[in-house]
């Protein structure tokens, strides 16, 4: 193979670390390593699955999906964030976001209010909201309204113009988008973290050789190791790389079993 592409399923304002990991990982495997960085990320998705591009940083439940239903696929690596809450782990929250002003503290009192989400093929966003109000024994009558935003940063936007009254934003997404935007951090509060969640994966599609898929994923749990990857980690927020199986998904797997009860 004299070439690789990879592309993300994740928020646009992590595209900036995906061309450094392109960048690095044609520099450790010799050879060109490109960004598919179509503006949609469905676009990105029908280009990986139909092999035009090798590699794909997935959200979870679009991985578990797609390898239960037999696709070509394995995982490579996933990312710990760096963060106190994750202790260290390869998971990520969703954190359940309102208006600094608004008068909500509590999951609980958002009974009845304007609820967004990011899209129906989300974990962190869709998935999890239903899974939690399966556990409480609630469904989508819980809300008062409810709206698709189609990105988490667009659901971020409606809760800031005051269009809707929370959501359920990807903590990883959250925190770049206050680390690129700090004027907006007195702005919102957080009032429940749903989670932990085993955190989106990179995965790589099963033509590409095994040696070099050796190669890859030992470039991925490496690249803390080297100084200027490490701080291109750092400005993104992650520790490092750790491997993955099929199995730390489960969870995912278990919670989207449990949120079929609920339809927003």
């Amino acid at each position: 193979m004299n070439t690789l592409v990879l592309t993300s399923l994740q928020a646009a304002n992590a595209d900036p670390i995906i061309r450094a990991i392109a960048e690095y990982l044609s520099g450790k495997l010799g050879l060109p390593v490109t960004f598919a960085d179509a503006p949609r990320w469905q676009d990105r998705e029908i280009l990986f699955d139909g092999g035009e591009v090798q590699i794909a940083w997935l959200c979870g439940l679009v991985y578990v999906e797609k390898r239960d239903a037999g696709a070509p696929i394995d995982l490579l690596a996933a990312p710990v964030m760096d963060g106190p809450h994750y202790a260290g782990r390869p998971v990520y929250f969703s954190d359940v976001v309102v208006r600094a002003d608004s008068p909500f503290h509590t999951f609980a009192e958002l009974r009845g209010r304007r609820w967004a989400y990011n899209n129906i093929g989300s974990h962190s966003g869709y998935n999890i909201t239903r899974y939690h109000l399966a556990t409480l024994g609630e469904d989508a009558s819980f809300f008062g309204r409810v709206l698709e935003a189609g990105a988490h940063q667009a659901a971020l936007s409606m809760i800031l113009a005051g269009e809707i009254d929370a959501a359920a934003i990807d903590s990883t997404v959250l925190e770049t988008e206050l680390l690129l935007r700090p004027e907006i951090v007195e702005q919102i509060r957080t009032v429940e973290r749903l989670g932990p969640s085993p955190i989106p994966p990179w995965v790589v599609r099963r033509d590409v050789p095994s040696t070099l898929v050796a190669e890859i994923r030992r470039a991925f749990v490496e690249m803390h190791a080297d100084p200027a990857s490490s701080a291109l980690l750092a400005q993104a927020q992650m520790r490092h790389f750790a491997p993955v199986i099929d199995s730390d998904y489960d969870p995912i797997r278990r919670m989207a079993a449990l949120a079929e009860r609920v339809t927003l």
